[in-house]
């Protein structure tokens, strides 16, 4: 936290899908690096991209726009990796692109309408918060992963 920041103020990277901003709490982000093409794992879900060597560990990679139900992404250089702990385990989650960190209130944080998403994206989308004249929607990092095996397999 910088000297001027309270406890209840929180930062966020914001991330775009499908042209749609989105964020995660800084504090769940280990690092965003560029592009690295995935080995697939068969039988995986469809949003499983495969996996990379992230120094000697072996690293998921989500598309999360397929996770989140959007067009699946077509990975190239302008790409970004979140790499994100979920749960004690490493995960890579491929966006469009970074743009910002912000930093907040946490009661600038409104709760996502209702009608504003499908029943399969309320728990990826746990709030909504207007920057800049935007709407950035902010992501639960915990719900992408599957729960159960059921979801898993």
């Amino acid at each position: 936290m910088t000297s001027n920041s309270t406890p209840a103020d929180i930062e966020l990277i914001v991330f775009r899908l499908a042209s749609i901003d989105y964020c995660v709490d800084i504090m769940q982000v280990r690092e965003i690096r560029g592009w690295t093409p995935a080995t697939p794992i068969p039988h995986a879900q469809h949003y499983m991209l495969g996996v990379i060597n992230l120094r000697g560990t072996v690293l998921p990679i989500i598309d999360l726009a397929d996770r989140f139900g959007l067009p699946p992404s077509q990975p190239n250089e302008r790409n970004a990796i979140i790499v994100t702990e979920v749960k004690n385990q490493l995960v890579g989650l491929l966006v469009d692109s970074v743009s910002d960190i912000i930093s907040i209130d946490r009661t600038e944080i409104q709760p996502t309408p209702e009608v504003a998403v499908g029943h399969s994206n309320r728990d990826f989308v746990t709030g909504v918060i207007g920057v800049e004249g935007r709407m950035v929607s902010l992501v639960s990092i915990e719900a992408i992963m599957p729960r159960h095996k059921a979801e898993a397999a």
